[in-house]
């Protein structure tokens, strides 16, 4: 047996020495068993690219995978699993959020028939109330709407079956989500829960607009439920047309005044809700096909610039 851990990185010099020797002090407690250290450093602009190849000169367990430019968290962990060659693989972050002492809790599980292990958070120190409760929101929203069943208060912190990370290198979608992925691929799937402390040093990556950019992609790569609102939409606006429709009619036939708002200001509103609800629902089909049009150019979901100590990716595609 071997394990593979993942990590990638941006920006996250200050924390990479407390994970490496934590996560060291893990792994060498676990029976011997054979294991790699891979980060995947993402572009940084703060020497992180330096200090993970002093280290991978002083442990041959750790690699250096380092990408041309900040290709994004999703393309840095799709490296990863390009490059692990364990039957195991340990995805987690550099901030120190998520705990490496849970890693032994998931390779039990593991060896229990276990495809994937996700930790599941019982707690989020050091995180602000709008954060926490918007995480909460998004990933409710999402196992609403989501063709595939995706855990709630998860994140990318998982143990993943060799087995798995082979289906992961066959999807080549960009954008792309990756736990998302995960789920979709199926096999037995089970949670470890635990406490996630807070980052350890520096700032988290994912400001407000980023954090929505991913939800949108998550949304639209699970789900035809925004499409199918245009559907929605039409048919109300429809019902709602006929009713005011006989109300108008009848109120002719009656001669009564049963309308206390009528002429310019009634049409003004009117065309002013349709306009915004055509405007918003091209918009929506304007983003899926703007998903297609990206995937129809091929780019690679990722570009090398080198790996410390060098050994060839095992699957076909590199990028």
């Amino acid at each position: 047996m071997r394990i593979s851990v993942i990590v990638p990185v941006y920006n996250e010099a200050e924390n990479l020495g407390p994970l490496y020797k934590r996560l060291t002090a893990v792994l060498e407690g676990i029976d011997d068993t054979p294991h790699e250290l891979l980060f995947v450093d993402d572009g940084s602009t703060d020497g992180s690219a330096d200090t993970i190849a002093a280290l991978a000169k002083t442990d041959p367990r750790v690699r250096l995978i380092k990408l041309s430019r900040n290709f994004g968290h999703e393309a840095a962990s799709t490296c990863g699993f390009d490059h692990a060659d364990g039957d195991a693989v340990v995805l987690i972050d550099a901030d120190l959020q998520d705990p490496p002492e849970v890693i032994p809790q998931m390779l039990d599980r593991w060896r229990d028939g276990a495809a994937v292990v996700y930790g599941r958070r019982r707690r989020r120190d050091g995180e602000s109330w709008f954060k926490r409760s918007s995480a909460s929101l998004f990933y409710r929203l999402l196992q609403r709407v989501s063709d595939v069943p995706i855990p709630t208060d998860t994140g990318d912190f998982r143990l993943i079956d060799r087995r798995v990370v082979q289906v992961l290198r066959r999807c080549r979608e960009n954008p792309r989500f990756v736990r998302g992925l995960v789920s979709w691929a199926g096999f037995r799937q089970e949670a470890v829960e635990y406490d996630r402390d807070a980052r350890h040093a520096g700032e988290t990556k994912y400001r407000p607009l980023a954090l929505i950019k991913l939800s949108l992609v998550a949304i639209s790569a699970f789900s035809l439920v925004p499409l199918r609102l245009a559907g929605y939409l039409g048919s109300a606006v429809v019902v709602f047309s006929l009713a005011f429709t006989v109300y108008i009619g009848l109120s002719r036939l009656l001669a009564e005044e049963l309308m206390p708002w009528q002429g310019y200001a009634l049409l003004t509103c009117a065309v002013f809700f349709l306009g915004g609800i055509h405007l918003i629902m091209l918009s929506v089909v304007a983003y899926y096909i703007g998903l297609i049009f990206n995937h129809t150019r091929h780019r690679p979901i990722y570009v090398l610039d080198g790996v410390e100590p060098f050994a060839p990716a095992e699957s076909g595609n590199p990028t």
